[in-house]
Parts: structure tokens; sequence; C-alpha cells
């Protein structure tokens, strides 16, 4: 930031007083602007076919930068004036035109050096009526052997959709009480992450 968005004059990088870090302030009119953490929303669209015991989830082919070509869960930047839920939901629609059942939050992931953080919800596909929205190539159903891991866009959803397998199973096998876990993962610096 270089400029007061209030008063169009420059801004200093200081520590305002009673502050622990340095901030946007106005050289002008003293406003102090907070600059935080960006919030991704998506889902984990998921149909279950009881006659093949598998489990397939919706994933999407990025249309847009960055990753173009990558395969993603139907996630995007929360809203104002939307809960997380509702952007969930909302990016679901919008990328794999896909109707869900959104269920409980299933992974939380901080993605610190890239100032965002990452959640997506469990849903349930409520028909096979989806379709690529405008910032998808295409979408398709995978089942875990079929999910093509080296072509995941992002590490919070390679994350993800490990973690929604091994819960799955562990279900499936009677090891848990038929309920899904909530995740959190902090994703390391070191780990390569164009946002």
């Amino acid at each position: 930031m270089k400029f007061c968005p209030e008063c169009a004059h420059p801004v200093l990088f200081i520590m305002p007083p009673d502050d622990n870090r340095p901030r946007h302030v106005c050289s002008q009119c003293g406003t102090t602007h907070y600059q935080n953490p960006k919030m991704v929303l998506g889902s984990i669209p998921v149909w279950e076919n009881e006659s093949d015991d598998e489990v397939r989830v919706l994933l999407c082919k990025r249309a847009i930068q960055p990753r173009h070509g990558y395969w993603t869960l139907p996630a995007g930047f929360m809203e104002n004036d939307e809960t997380t839920a509702e952007a969930a939901m909302r990016e679901t629609v919008e990328e794999a035109g896909a109707e869900v059942k959104l269920h409980a939050l299933f992974t939380l992931l901080n993605v610190v050096h890239a100032h965002q953080v990452h959640m997506f919800y469990r849903a349930t596909l409520l028909n096979l009526n989806y379709k690529a929205g405008t910032e998808s190539l295409e979408v398709k159903l995978f089942t875990e052997k079929e999910i093509p891991w080296d072509e995941i866009a992002f590490p919070t959803v390679a994350h993800t959709l490990k973690c929604f397998f091994a819960d799955w199973h562990a279900i499936k096998n009677g090891d848990q009480d038929g309920t899904y876990g909530f995740h959190t993962h902090d994703v390391p610096r070191s780990t390569h992450y164009t946002s």
C-alpha cells in the first residue's frame, strides 16, 4: 500500500503506538490500515455409490491462473456479507455447477506465507447435474485411485483429500464411530505455493 484510501496521502510502514507490529499508517490523517489474511472457502462434493462400495469426489480442472490446467476442489475467496458456509456453497455452484448439501467443516489449513486460511466443508452431491463454470475447464468425479495426485493444484487440496479418504476408510472399516474428524494443518513455509 502506497497511498491512503481515506485521503490519498502517502502511507508510512511504521509501528503505531500500543501496537506490536508495523502497519500502513497515513502520513496525513493518521488512519491505520490493517491488512489481514484472506479466507478461501470450498467444499468436498462427494457421490457415494452403495452398489460398488466406492466414494467419488468432484474435482474441477482450473481454467484460470494460478495453476491453470491443474485439478482442485471447488473453492475461492470469501466475499463480504457471507458466512463461511455460504461462501463454500457459492464457490461450489460457481466452479462446479453442483447442487450439494453441506455438512460439517472438515479442514482448516493455515497458509501463513500466502496470507491465507483455507477451509473445506464436507458436502454430498444431490444429483449428477454438475457442469464446469467459467473458472473450470472440466468437472469430473474421481475415486481415490483415479485422482491425478501429481496434478493437484494446491497443497491444501491434496491434504484435504488425503484426510477425507483416510477418514472414509476408517469409517468403512469400523475403526471410527461413523463420524468424520476435523483436521487442521499448517502448510510449511518451504512448500511451493502460488496463490
